[in-house]
């Protein structure tokens, strides 16, 4: 019988591995000259790499920075941003990311709660705290305090606090600390994910994604980084254009960038895939491993350091691996029981190197996470309640099944239902509300949001969300309801809620393209109707859902249609216009199914 306490199968992890700063010194003295960062700005080989971190760790040093603060990070995806990173931790601190796209009163509350001791930014006025000094990118101190760079992170010093989802309505930063950052890439190369020999990364994930880390410290090992900027990581086809152009090796994403993504590389040469930050669906598992595409399902929670459980994505369906070294996977009952037997769910508890210090500044709710485990003597050990439901198959894979509260993933993002319902209830208005996840299409899976009150205007209510929430918090639609369904005990029913309302459409004038441009934008927006002077965005479109109407309108008129035409669109009616001079330019050429041929591997 297969228990979750030990996992027998698992090498053994080095106690101590080594730090990813030494690891960067040791791939800059080897190969100097070997690239190391590409981006949309510039290159860098890992001697230029060196120099300019040095020269910033300097600058931040002689600013005031020491060892064990925290440093803000407020850049575009260019070739500062790794540059900073490193720079942050080369002067001591750990790196907080401040994303620009954020909305200023995010970013402000995030700054304020990290207490940072300085900023780094392209832009002169961050929204941060009046106090926090801000340093260019390009900052340099003077030359003689440039070559001090003498910092040997302990293992127990903070690399890095991300910010997630809160279910009380308030963000909550994980802090992790350099030891566990060192254990994850130690664990992943003795798991066979990482190559031996030196890789091309695509950088795909935004820097406030825990998912990132696990792209961006590729560098410190001696990887080629490649920094995708977010337009090109919005398009298909350039960042298809982009992979070949650099010749990546690998590519993480979730499976749903993936579905839009597949088309492009038909017939080209797929990078080894890392797939997380939500499910891998039965289908896209299959299509993967029937097709023989070199693939990795990664599991982890951001409290764990990323990645904690792994496998190739073959054999029977869908599944979560086995531990990576040095981590403990328990399966729990309420009672902290293991549950054993085929098919008999648990809540998934995290245990090893990896686990976060905990949530900065929040001794209780860390204290409510990281509890004492049981199956081990080391004094001190604790494991994580991750809130993942999981269990064993007949055949003995591991298998998410689910969760114990009401955080959801959402095109790779974590979210608290709880977070964007205290936002929706702070408006003028609101009475109660509501949020739940939707799928009005298969893969297509959005928030929904149910408010009440005398008065209140959806689109309103959506524009304040806007202000204050990241885009990916920010509800696709709003219903108005009368009053909330409750449970027997006065709780609010999420199950009794309503579907949104998909009402028949009428026609929209003009018949013909704009008819069905029109229908597409209906079905993917899941709207009942839509004007010609209606935005996309303002109608709850996002990056995802822009490429889903982009790609169902080149199979419906098979015309050679960009997503640069809608984003570059004004309105439905200039978009309309667009898909018409597409149309007039001639029919799309002909792509080959993905499955029909077996895609070369690298």
């Amino acid at each position: 019988m297969t228990t979750f306490a030990e996992p027998a199968a698992a090498p053994a992890t080095p106690a101590t591995p080594a730090d990813l700063l030494a690891r960067l010194r040791a791939a800059v003295a080897a190969h100097p000259a070997r690239p190391a960062v590409h981006a949309a700005d510039g290159s860098l080989d890992f001697a230029a790499l060196d120099r300019r971190t040095a020269a910033l760790a300097a600058a931040l040093r002689a600013g005031g920075v020491r060892r064990g603060d925290k440093v803000g990070v407020h850049l575009a995806r260019t070739l500062d941003l790794p540059v900073a990173l490193l720079a942050v931790w080369r002067a001591g601190a750990a790196y907080v990311p401040l994303d620009p796209a954020y909305p200023a009163e995010r970013i402000s509350f995030m700054a304020a709660d990290a207490r940072l001791a300085a900023v780094v930014s392209a832009d002169a006025a961050p929204p941060v705290p009046a106090g926090v000094p801000v340093l260019r990118p390009d900052a340099a101190a003077p030359a003689e305090e440039t070559g001090a760079d003498a910092f040997v992170p302990d293992p127990l010093d903070s690399a890095y606090v991300i910010y997630t989802s809160g279910s009380t309505g308030r963000p909550k930063g994980v802090e992790v600390p350099h030891g566990a950052v060192a254990d994850l890439a130690a664990g992943l190369e003795q798991a066979g994910a990482y190559r031996p020999e030196p890789s091309v990364v695509a950088w795909n994930a935004s820097v406030s994604f825990d998912a990132s880390v696990q792209q961006w410290i590729r560098i410190c090992r001696g990887d080629t980084l490649v920094v995708v900027d977010d337009a090109r990581r919005a398009d298909p086809a350039r960042l298809a254009a982009l992979l070949a152009e650099h010749a990546v090796t690998d590519l993480d994403l979730t499976p749903s960038h993936w579905q839009l993504l597949r088309e492009q590389l038909t017939g080209a040469a797929v990078p080894r895939l890392f797939m997380g930050g939500e499910p891998v669906p039965e289908r896209t598992w299959r299509e993967l491993a029937d097709g023989g595409i070199d693939a990795f399902n990664l599991y982890g929670p951001t409290e764990c350091t990323v990645d904690a459980v792994t496998t190739r994505i073959t054999g029977p369906g869908p599944h979560l691996g086995e531990p990576l070294p040095g981590v403990r996977v328990h399966l729990l009952d309420e009672r902290l029981r293991p549950v054993t037997g085929a098919g008999a769910v648990g809540e998934l508890y995290l245990a090893g190197p990896g686990l976060a210090h905990g949530y900065a500044g929040q001794p209780g709710l860390t204290a409510g996470r990281f509890v004492a485990d049981p199956f081990t003597t080391a004094p001190g050990a604790r494991m994580y309640r991750t809130g993942d439901q999981a269990r064993r198959s007949a055949e003995g894979l591991l298998e998410y099944v689910g969760r114990v509260d009401r955080q959801v993933k959402l095109r790779g993002f974590r979210i608290e239902l709880g977070e964007v319902e205290h936002a929706l209830a702070a408006l003028d208005g609101v009475t109660a509300a509501a949020v739940t996840v939707h799928e009005p299409a298969p893969g297509d899976t959005r928030l929904a949001a149910y408010v009440t009150g005398p008065a209140v205007v959806p689109a309103e209510l959506l524009a304040e969300l806007r202000r204050t929430l990241p885009a990916h918090l920010v509800p696709a639609g709003v219903t108005v309801l009368d009053a909330m369904p409750l449970t027997p005990n006065g709780k609010v029913d999420h199950r009794a809620l309503p579907v949104p309302a998909a009402e028949a459409a009428p026609e929209t004038a003009g018949g013909g393209v704009a008819e069905q441009v029109a229908e597409v934008w209906r079905t993917v927006l899941g709207v009942p109707e839509v004007l010609p002077e209606d935005d996309f965005l303002s109608l709850g479109g996002h990056s995802l859902a822009a490429l889903r109407v982009v790609h169902l309108l080149r199979r419906k008129l098979n015309v050679e249609l960009q997503l640069r035409h809608l984003l570059d669109a004004a309105d439905l009616a200039a978009f309309t216009e667009a898909v018409r001079r597409a149309a007039e330019a001639g029919p799309a050429a002909a792509r080959p199914a993905l499955t029909a041929r077996r895609p070369a591997v690298r």
